[in-house]
């Protein structure tokens, strides 16, 4: 209630500037479908989640300044908890050539499909594995960001003074690979709020002819953290803390024969192992993804991207890998489709998202029905199917996670 009234609050300058109310009301439930649980205390819902949201954007009559606070106020019938996720909440103070953005933000980079190579941002992975709307995927960023404008040229400069994790699967909900599941004392470390840990990140970005290109820096840490045991032999205690990495990547998007064509390409610098000798921390990797997006048809579209990740120095990475450990390929490929039909005026919506990997021998679908009732109110089917030739893999591990999930929505 408290979060509720001071997002009211905000609203407060309704007579001096204009103020947008609007938001929506949401149910989200999702079942396993193995009949498998990964612990006794485990239910069959992934997801019990009912949820509304408030949003609240204006700006002042002598446009000096806006203003977005976007707040969820939710319950988790899965742990039988209610609490507020604060989604974004930021001032703008807009210019001719320089915008400045303060705040809590969901930053979106890069031009793949669900595939990320520049977009460094933090995720909600489980929302994405239990079926929740695709927007849940991202997660706000507390960040001063500045937009800088000079002819066709646009710069984009971030700092992030405090860290956000990745949200990862919860062991407690998910089958998981943990080669550290039999050591009961954990503990995990993020980044100290201290300036020398500020994430910056850096885009420009211009057209090129036909096209629209990008280039990207980014200085920070991993989103998901690596383990260190007190004893490979045999730990007793793991230590998990989120190594220091720095980004460099390029993209392009434009027109290609009957529809668009995408590049995307990134160098992933590990700070924390330049030798590559360390295999509890992540190699330095190239990371590339081609793709390609057409309309099939009257109200049918696809696309398909290649996606490919090359550890550097594989050779001594396997040299230092622990007896009973599973090593990484040099190269991990990843094909992805998307298919999308539309019916009844666009009413009924079907679609189709997997994931294919060749090179770990896994992969992941999600189908899924969207039926619009009316204006702002909407209906879904869908599910989340896992597969792969191994448990160690990054599909192939949640393969005992199948489940199908709806979501209900009344938008206001």
């Amino acid at each position: 209630m408290r979060g509720l009234l001071c997002l009211l609050a905000a609203a407060s300058p309704a007579r001096a500037a204009d103020v947008d109310v609007h938001g929506f009301a949401q149910v989200n439930y999702a079942a396993r479908t193995t009949g498998r649980k990964p612990s006794p205390a485990a239910g069959d819902f992934l997801l019990g989640d009912e949820r509304v949201q408030i949003s609240l954007a204006g700006f002042a009559p002598s446009g000096a300044a806006g203003f977005l606070a976007k707040a969820d106020f939710f319950h988790d019938a899965v742990d039988g908890r209610a609490d507020m996720d604060l989604r974004e909440a930021y001032l703008d103070l807009p210019g001719e050539y320089l915008e400045a953005r303060l705040g809590r933000q969901i930053v979106t980079w890069g031009v793949g499909d669900l595939l990320f190579i520049s977009d460094v941002f933090p995720k909600d992975w489980e929302a994405f594995f239990s079926g929740r709307p695709l927007e849940y995927l991202k997660s706000g960023s507390d960040a001063l960001k500045l937009n800088f404008y000079y002819g066709a040229l646009g710069v984009e400069a971030i700092a992030v003074p405090f860290f956000t994790p990745d949200r990862l699967p919860d062991a407690q909900r998910f089958f998981l690979h943990d080669p550290f599941a039999g050591v009961g004392q954990k503990s995990v470390s993020e980044p100290s709020k201290d300036l020398e840990n500020t994430e910056l990140a850096l885009r420009a970005y211009r057209p090129l002819g036909a096209y629209d290109a990008a280039l990207y820096v980014y200085r920070g840490f991993h989103r998901t953290p690596a383990a260190f045991p007190d004893s490979l032999a045999s730990p007793a205690v793991v230590s998990l803390r989120y190594p220091r990495l720095n980004v460099y990547g390029v993209s392009a998007q434009g027109p290609a024969p009957g529809g668009v064509a995408v590049f995307e390409a990134g160098y992933y610098d590990s700070r924390e192992d330049l030798a590559g000798t360390d295999s509890l921390i992540p190699n330095s990797q190239a990371r590339y993804l081609l793709g390609y997006r057409r309309q099939l048809g009257k109200d049918l579209s696809g696309g398909l991207q290649y996606y490919g990740e090359y550890m550097l120095r594989h050779g001594r990475y396997r040299g230092t890998i622990p007896a009973g450990f599973p090593a990484a390929d040099r190269l991990r490929q990843v094909l992805t489709l998307r298919l999308t039909r539309t019916f009844k005026y666009q009413t009924w919506r079907v679609s189709l998202f997997s994931y294919w990997s060749p090179t770990d021998e896994d992969f992941y679908l999600i189908p899924e029905v969207r039926h619009s009732l009316a204006d702002g109110i909407w209906l879904a089917l869908g599910a989340n199917i896992f597969g792969g030739a191994s448990r160690t893999t990054f599909f192939g591990q949640f393969d005992r996670n199948d489940n199908v999930y709806m979501s209900a929505r009344y938008e206001f």
